[in-house]
């Protein structure tokens, strides 16, 4: 070998050497950098005030997917529901007469006041089945709907004087946030106006403390105005589990005194009415602001709008 190699053979070794420092000072601060951004990736930790605020939103997601799931529930086992509604003021007039025929009377007074107890109930009763059977109609097409342009802050303004009594009278806060009177909507007058009065009764009836606000809501975008009814949450609509097959030991508890339907069957029936007038009644999760004192479930209520000419074109 002539001393020319060496030469080429030492040049190579120093490039060599030289290269391999310069890689691995390279190599160093991407390894750094690279374990940094790793150790840092996963999300900073929350805030401690953001904490209530996530959790509050994850009670009324899950509250929302479960008056959801119950709502289906109800559409799906309307005979039974119906049945078991019936049943327990039923059960009431077969009470009372099973006293007048074993003869558990002390004078035929008080057998006279058993008779008025179990006419008012069946009259009652009646009245119950008279409604069910007018929803089924209407749904079915047999009961025709008055279905014309309506004022909407008109319907709200009727509304709100035939409940601000009896809001009034147990103290409860009923506010009802100004309508645009250029709106109009595609409803049955009296039927809107009937299921808008039943939700915010059961609402009152329900109530311990709180208040009610009811509002209205338009997007450009949508041929439809939502009305909002927004109760507090423990005031759900659902005061009672949902359990369409319940043993002849536990029936529906049902004040026999009013002969009320339950809140959930209300629901459902108010919910009948809507989807028949080409509207829609959902329970949504309310917004939580910091304005907000009391958490409350949202009640939609969505009415087709009346279009101007003018917009069509």
């Amino acid at each position: 070998m002539n001393w020319s190699n060496w030469i080429y053979l030492g040049a190579g070794i120093a490039l060599g050497m030289i290269f391999r420092q310069l890689f691995v000072r390279w190599l160093r601060p991407q390894q750094a950098s690279s374990n940094t951004s790793s150790s840092s990736f996963p999300v900073a930790p929350l805030e401690q005030e953001d904490m209530p605020r996530i959790s509050q939103q994850l009670q009324q997601t899950q509250l929302a997917y479960q008056m959801a799931r119950e709502m289906s529930q109800f559409k799906a086992g309307f005979l039974a529901r119906t049945t078991h509604e019936l049943r327990s003021p039923l059960n009431g007039l077969i009470g009372l007469h099973q006293l007048i025929l074993s003869d558990l009377c002390e004078d035929p007074a008080e057998e006279r006041e058993f008779i008025a107890q179990a006419q008012e109930r069946t009259l009652k009763l009646l009245k119950l089945m008279d409604e069910i059977l007018n929803v089924a109609r209407t749904e079915h097409g047999t009961n025709k709907l008055d279905i014309q342009p309506r004022s909407l802050a008109q319907i709200l303004e009727e509304v709100h004087n035939l409940t601000y009594m009896l809001a009034k009278n147990r103290n409860f806060p009923l506010q009802f946030l100004p309508a645009d009177p250029e709106i109009y909507v595609w409803a049955d007058y009296l039927w809107l106006r009937q299921i808008l009065i039943s939700l915010i009764e059961t609402a009152i009836t329900q109530m311990q403390e709180g208040s009610i606000c009811i509002s209205i809501s338009t997007v450009p975008t949508s041929n439809f105005v939502n009305i909002w009814l927004d109760v507090p949450t423990y005031a759900t609509l659902w005061s009672e589990p949902i359990d369409l097959i319940k043993s002849e030991d536990q029936p529906i508890q049902i004040d026999q005194k009013n002969a009320d339907f339950s809140p959930g069957m209300r629901l459902l029936i108010n919910q009948t009415l809507a989807e028949a007038m080409g509207g829609k009644l959902e329970i949504l999760p309310s917004p939580i602001t910091k304005e907000s004192l009391q958490q409350f479930t949202r009640l939609q209520i969505s009415i087709p709008l009346v279009i101007p000419e003018t917009d069509l074109v």
